[in-house]
Order: structure tokens, then sequence, then C-alpha cells
């Protein structure tokens, strides 16, 4: 089988389930692409957050709607794809043979993070899904080394992807501006730039090296999924961008694949 290529993608506010932008129907026709017979879908959301690693084994997840302040219509959302505790112990054994120890959790709901971009990526909701917990204190070379642990599934039918947000600074998102702030531009433009070239070095390093790292991100947990994906593909990956929107002047919805 050939192997899939991996996913970034950018899950926005949770207002992106209803308010789907030119993201939303790229993500739609990127995932009518997928193969009828895909067996799962592993996923790295920073809205799951656990002091160790841990990975989903929930056989039926529930969607959980971890927000608050939005419009009825959110809460009324369902997405009810299954989960595959069979998959999930095969996330955990790639990533114990990787010296990772992640342990089983049989409850984990799926949280916006992942069902929203979900929702239109597939829409039908029939493709397992198995969630990996983001550790707590994992930083870009850690992430990365999740996601390599996991790369020899992606020619076993599985979709490795990481759901954060190319820019997520939300003491701006409640400003009410509405012109893309140049800053956004600027870093968003800048990782893509590495990643076209791939220089994972300065990736690794985006902290040091990426103009406004720390505007783009105060906090670094939106960020580190790119960092699961880029792992599941492997250094010499190279990415084929889906969407390169900019949402409430400040929130980058970049979404490519890497391959």
């Amino acid at each position: 089988m050939t192997a899939l290529p991996s996913l970034f993608v950018s899950h926005g506010a949770p207002l992106f389930a209803v308010d789907a932008g030119t993201t939303g129907p790229a993500l739609q026709a990127w995932g009518a692409t997928l193969p009828a017979d895909l067996r799962g879908i592993v996923i790295m959301s920073p809205h799951w957050m656990a002091r160790s690693p841990a990975v989903m084994t929930t056989p039926q997840p529930s969607t959980w709607h971890d927000f608050g302040g939005f419009p009825p219509a959110l809460y009324e959302l369902n997405y009810p794809a299954p989960g595959s505790p069979a998959l999930g112990y095969e996330v955990i054994a790639a990533l114990k043979a990787a010296g990772i120890t992640a342990q089983p959790d049989d409850t984990r709901p799926l949280d916006h993070g992942t069902w929203v971009p979900l929702m239109h990526m597939l829409p039908q909701a029939n493709v397992p899904v198995v969630q990996v917990a983001l550790p707590i204190g994992y930083g870009s070379r850690e992430v990365y080394a999740m996601g390599a642990a996991l790369a020899d599934l992606r020619a076993q039918g599985v979709l490795v992807m990481g759901s954060g947000s190319m820019t997520h600074n939300l003491g701006e998102f409640f400003g009410g501006e509405r012109a893309v702030a140049p800053y956004v531009t600027e870093f968003s433009r800048w990782i893509e730039t590495q990643l076209s070239t791939g220089n994972l070095d300065a990736l690794l390093a985006y902290r040091v090296h990426a103009p406004h790292a720390s505007r783009a991100h105060p906090s670094e947990d939106h960020f580190l999924p790119l960092f699961f994906a880029l792992g599941a593909a492997g250094a010499d990956a190279r990415p084929n961008y889906l969407s390169r929107e900019v949402m409430y002047s400040m929130l980058a919805m970049d979404a490519f694949t890497l391959q």
C-alpha cells in the first residue's frame, strides 16, 4: 500500500464548525480524495493535554463541546465517528518501540480540536478516530519523536494528523480587528518556507528563529501538533498547502499535507 501523507490542520475557533470560510471546503475536497478503505485516523489535538503520553482506546467516543459562550447551534453538533481500541493499542505499541511509554484511556471523548476539522474533512463520520494526548512539558523535538514513531502506520491505511493553529494569540482574538495582522502573514510564510526547503533544524527551533514567534504563539500548545504531523511524514517531506486563509485577523488557518 502506498503511504498516505500526514496532515496538519488549523482548527481555528469553535465557530469554524459553522463558519467554514474557505478552509472548510478545502478540507472537504481533500477528504473526498482519501481511499475508501482508510483504516483510521490518529490525531493529536492541543485540547487533550496529559501529564504523560496517553492514547484514546474509547470504542465509541462522544462529541465533547469543550468550550463556552458560543451560539447554541454549536452545542447541537455531533460527530459520531467510532473509535478503535485495536488501533489505539497499535499506537501504544509503536510508541513503546520508540522508547515512549503511553497509557490507554478508554473514556476519552473527541474534543473540538478533533471533531470540528473532521466534520469538514469527513462529514460522513465513518472512519475510526484515535486521539493522542499532547504531554505537558513536551517541546517540538519530543512531539516530533512521537510522530516519527508512528510513521509506519501511514503505509497501513492510517492517516496521521496534527490539529492546532498556525497562529493562536487569543488575547487578540477579542480585539475586534478585521484586517489581517502583518505578523500573522510573516510568521506563517516563514514556516512555509522552512517546510518547503526542508529546514528541520530551524523549524524545531522556531521559537528562536521565526519572526514574531512569541506573539503568534504566547504558549506553544496549538503549534506543537504540527511537529506530530511532520515527524510522521519524515524530514524529507514537503508540504502541499490546502489553505492559507486567515480568520478574525489573527487566526491563520493554514492546512497542508506532508509527503
